[in-house]
């Protein structure tokens, strides 16, 4: 299983277009501090594949040598897309997808009638089909355009398992629990990427994004989930960084204490062989 990092930040990306947070205005004056929405290419025998599809992914798509097209016109080694969850940043993305003669989508049920919407804009354009994913519940979370759809913390927002038989990546951009399935999932896996949006819980209301904590909108802050990661016997990375996360300054003392820890932060473009 070969994996590339497509994208590392949470909603909005880094720098965000409207904010001038420390995070952002950094990103702006160092261009190399910039990140992408965060999302994952995965190439196994059964083919290519993205997780999530970012506002991003066009971009994303040029990036990553195994996905770009060719020989000849609309010859993509794309064959579908799989989805985390129903969030605007991490499935807006389908839309530009258009252009596909077909294209499979994997989701859980609830993000699949979530994007019902988006189906029928792309009914026009494409073959679109859906299929289930592997999944794990965390978090029952609903996109803000889904707050009349029923909640369930089965199908709102899932990590992903990943495997070729041979090897296995939890990948689970955002989550809200830590349940003990995701705790043997992870205990198994060689790989691990999961949710770094915030790198502690009252990160939100200290910035002034939000009046509620990391926790309440969704999200188990580093501080919460790090000790936890550096037990695990596989590689572990942290993904879907918030424009307000100490941690998209390539300066900030968090990193350090990672690195004590051998837990890492992944990197937009980086490649992972399994």
């Amino acid at each position: 299983m070969r994996l590339q990092v497509l994208g590392t930040a949470a909603g909005g990306g880094v720098p965000q277009w409207n904010c001038a947070c420390p995070g952002c205005s950094g990103a702006r004056a160092h261009p190399g501090r910039r990140r992408r929405h965060a999302s994952l290419a995965v190439q196994t025998d059964d083919g290519c594949h993205v997780v999530n599809a970012t506002p991003d992914i066009a971009d994303q798509i040029e990036a990553c040598a195994w996905l770009r097209p060719g020989p000849g016109p609309r010859q993509s080694p794309l064959k579908g897309v799989i989805l985390t969850d129903a969030e605007l940043d991490h499935t807006i993305g389908l839309l530009r997808l258009r252009e596909a003669d077909t294209l499979e989508v994997r989701a859980t049920p609830a993000v699949r009638q979530a994007l019902r919407p988006f189906a029928d804009l792309l009914r026009p354009y494409l073959q679109l089909s859906w299929a289930d994913a592997d999944t794990i519940p965390v978090s029952g979370k609903r996109p803000r355009y889904a707050a009349d759809a029923p909640a369930s913390s089965a199908d709102w927002v899932s990590a992903l398992r990943l495997t070729d038989g041979a090897a296995t990546v939890i990948y689970a951009p955002a989550m809200g629990v830590w349940p003990d399935e995701l705790d043997a999932a992870c205990a198994a896996a060689d790989c691990v990427i999961i949710d770094g949006t915030f790198w502690d819980d009252d990160e939100p209301r200290r910035t002034g994004i939000s009046a509620k904590t990391a926790t309440q909108m969704g999200h188990l802050p580093i501080t919460a989930t790090m000790e936890r990661l550096s037990r695990l016997p596989g590689r572990c990375l942290y993904t879907h960084l918030n424009n307000t996360n100490p941690l998209v300054d390539p300066a900030a003392e968090q990193h350090k204490v990672l690195a004590e820890l051998g837990v890492e932060v992944a990197a937009d473009g980086m490649v992972i062989d399994l």
